[in-house]
């Protein structure tokens, strides 16, 4: 016969439940090294300084008019009641590639979407841009890296230009406009819809939502003082808010990439985005396409029928 089990305490005979799994967490993710915006930032500055050399105002105006003439020279202002931000004519900014509408629709120099952002009207008005670009710019960067935020930058800034000169056309203004503000209402806004696409992952969401609502609000405020291109802030600012949904989102929390699991555990994954930011994505791609694509319609076909009216459609 078999041995009897040496006698057990009720301890030892104790069940004990398993342990429970282990938990994995993403690491936390590592900042870019921002590059991208400082050289935007320097670029505009080189830009206007290269601006005022070639408007050079004593030249073309008598040398007691021109602001500043003593110490810069060439470099000197308009005189205060033809530019009162300290810059220059706008004949130089015309000359270098500010966006105007007859030249652009009738002489079609689109490049002119693309330099209008690196001019600026004055000191003030550069000033004011380049510290809304490295206080959001840079931020933004370091989360994202260069290449979203490089286009989003671009892409704003084209969707500015666009609603700005539309706007000129509409109010049959002989106007320039020129400066980085709708790039830069693309990062507001593209801030706002980040936000509220990865809304999951942010602690204190309404009072985030609310002081970046005031900043948004106030910025736009400025767009209805005198000679200020609103439309380009609105246009920009769209832009950016609908790139925000495409470009900026993030993993929803608990996220698990599956590298950072070892071997040998089943663990349940949550998916890396949530339903509603596919949403948010399919829509504002539709609504990216469509409006550009409308405004570029309304702004050359419609000019190419007036300028050749045999391309119109008649009633058969």
């Amino acid at each position: 016969m078999g041995k009897r089990p040496p006698h057990m305490s009720d301890i030892e005979a104790a069940r004990y439940p398993p342990p429970p799994p282990p938990t994995f967490h993403m690491p936390q993710p590592r900042l870019w090294f921002s590059w991208l915006v400082p050289l935007i930032f320097l670029a505009n500055i080189a830009i206007f300084v290269y601006t005022m050399y070639e408007n050079d105002c004593p030249a073309y105006s008598n040398d007691d008019s021109c602001l500043f003439t003593k110490y810069l020279g060439r470099f000197s202002f308009q005189p205060f009641r033809e530019n009162p931000l300290l810059g220059p004519a706008i004949r130089t900014l015309r000359l270098l590639g500010a966006l105007e509408e007859d030249l652009v629709v009738k002489r079609y120099e689109v490049w002119r979407f693309f330099s209008c952002m690196f001019l600026h009207a004055g000191v003030v008005h550069l000033l004011a841009n380049m510290f809304s670009l490295l206080f959001i710019g840079v931020r933004l960067e370091k989360e994202f890296g260069f290449v979203r935020i490089g286009l989003l930058y671009m892409i704003s800034g084209i969707g500015g230009s666009l609603l700005s000169i539309l706007h000129l056309q509409e109010a049959r203004s002989s106007t320039v406009s020129v400066g980085a503000s709708g790039a830069l209402f693309g990062l507001l806004g593209a801030m706002l819809s980040e936000l509220l696409t990865n809304w999951s992952i942010y602690a204190n969401k309404c009072a985030a939502l609310a002081s970046l609502l005031i900043i948004v609000g106030l910025n736009l405020a400025v767009g209805f003082l005198p000679h200020v291109d609103n439309s380009a802030h609105v246009g920009g600012f769209l832009a950016g808010f609908f790139l925000g949904f495409v470009l900026l989102m993030r993993p929803q929390y608990g996220y698990v990439n599956r590298k950072y699991i070892p071997p040998g555990y089943d663990v349940k994954r949550k998916s890396k985005y949530k339903c509603y930011q596919y949403f948010f994505l399919f829509v504002s791609l539709i609504i990216l396409i469509l409006g550009f694509a409308y405004g570029l319609a309304k702004l050359f076909v419609e000019n190419t029928a007036q300028k050749y009216p045999f391309l119109q459609s008649y009633p058969r």
